[in-house]
Order: structure tokens, then C-alpha cells, then sequence
């Protein structure tokens, strides 16, 4: 029997140690649990024993059938790449959408968000390491095109997000949390809009995120156990 308080409790309880170490309020913090790949009931026990509302899905129509399925309090996020062509499938079924990955994206995320009437609210996604095998812009790149991005009047970006390189030791992630806020900071002062969010630090390094001004960290192992791999 999963005892999901505790587990949520002890997550909780690092977020707000980090916060408080580095002289930030632990409620400006937000705990995105991970559920992709768990099962509907994994997720309403957890909810239930947990009081935990926000959770984080990757994959568009995997999302939809859970979210058919549990209480209506509970509140989404996507978490993962969003495919050009789930973009219309996924509008009104995620509150924030953390890994807008290129220009390319946004423009059909706009396009199709005036076409429905919506206004997504988004995190823009930064490949930190310049990872081959990762979505997401380059820095240079994101700074040469943020005035484009602002201008998408149907898109409310409200930050940044990244997924650092693994790490042997989670203090091996700082470095690239840095690089994010202080990129962040940058196109905030270039581009003049606020930038408040800050998505970064998973489960194997996000009190460090905290630590450097994470205020959305996304974790799944922490809370629910490893994940059993598809072989598909």
C-alpha cells in the first residue's frame, strides 16, 4: 500500500527547506506532480491521501482519457513536446503548457489559439546544454527572437523552462538553473515583460532548482515510485 501523504509531505518538506535557505517563500513555490504514465486510480489515490491538485501529463490524448476520468478539482499542466498536430486537441485541457520548444511551434499554437478563441498560458523551453537529442530554443536563439515570441498576442508567456543534462550529483545541476534565471533575466529586460516562472529540477535535483529561483519544479519518482517502461 503507497502511503502518497508521506511521500508528497517529505517532497514538501525539501521544497520548502530549499525556499527558505535561499531566502524565498516556500508558498512561491509550485509541486507539478508527474503522473504520466500512472494510472487513473494511481492518481486519485494520491489526490485524495495527498491533497495534491496539480499534476503533469506528456502526452495529449493519454491526458484527456484521465482527466474524463477524475474529479473535476484536479488541475493540469503539459509537460512534455507538443507535437504541431496535438496542439488543437490539447487547447482547453492544460492550464500551462511548459515546453513551448521553437518559433515554429508558437506561431501554430497562435494561429490555432485565435481560430478557438483561446489564450494558453506558456513556458518557453530552453535546451540549457545544447543537447543534440533535446527540444527546446537555444539561448542565442530565444534572445534573438523574444520580441517575435512577445508579440504572439494570443500566447500569455509567462517564463522559462529547461531540462538540464542528467547529473551525477544533483548540486552538478546549479549550473544550468543559473544560466536559466539569468537568461530569463536578460530577454525580461530586453524584450520589457515579466517573466515570473521559472519550470526546472525534477526529482533527482529540484531543491537545488528551488534554490535558484525554481518556482514550478516537476516530479514524478519522488512521489509515485520508478515508472514501468513500456517496450513499446
Amino acid at each position: 500500500m503507497e502511503n502518497y501523504a508521506e511521500r508528497f509531505d517529505a517532497v514538501r518538506a525539501r521544497i520548502a527547506e530549499a525556499a527558505q535557505k535561499s531566502g524565498r517563500r516556500p508558498e512561491d513555490i509550485e509541486l507539478v506532480a508527474v503522473s504520466k504514465q500512472q494510472p487513473p486510480e494511481v492518481i486519485r489515490a494520491a489526490a485524495e491521501e495527498s491533497g495534491q491538485a496539480l499534476f503533469g501529463e506528456s502526452r495529449v490524448q493519454e491526458a484527456r482519457v484521465k482527466q474524463s476520468l477524475l474529479p473535476s478539482r484536479l488541475r493540469w499542466h503539459f509537460i512534455g513536446h507538443l507535437q504541431k498536430n496535438k496542439i488543437r486537441a490539447a487547447l482547453g485541457s492544460f492550464e500551462l503548457f511548459h515546453g513551448v520548444d521553437s518559433l515554429e511551434t508558437a506561431r501554430q499554437m497562435q494561429r490555432i489559439a485565435e481560430e478557438a478563441g483561446q489564450r494558453p498560458r506558456v513556458l518557453l523551453e530552453v535546451n540549457v546544454a545544447g543537447e543534440a537529442t533535446k527540444f527546446g530554443f537555444a539561448p542565442g536563439a530565444l534572445e534573438a527572437g523574444v520580441e517575435e515570441l512577445v508579440g504572439l498576442d494570443r500566447l500569455t508567456i509567462e517564463g522559462l523552462m529547461c531540462i538540464p543534462p542528467p547529473q551525477p550529483e544533483a548540486e552538478d545541476a546549479r549550473k544550468f538553473f543559473v544560466l536559466l534565471r539569468e537568461l530569463r533575466d536578460r530577454l525580461e529586460t530586453a524584450a520589457r515583460v515579466g517573466l515570473p516562472q521559472l519550470s526546472m529540477g525534477m526529482s533527482h535535483d529540484y531543491p537545488v532548482a528551488v534554490e535558484e529561483g525554481a518556482t514550478l519544479v516537476r516530479v514524478g519518482t519522488a512521489l509515485f515510485g520508478e515508472r514501468v517502461r513500456s517496450e513499446q
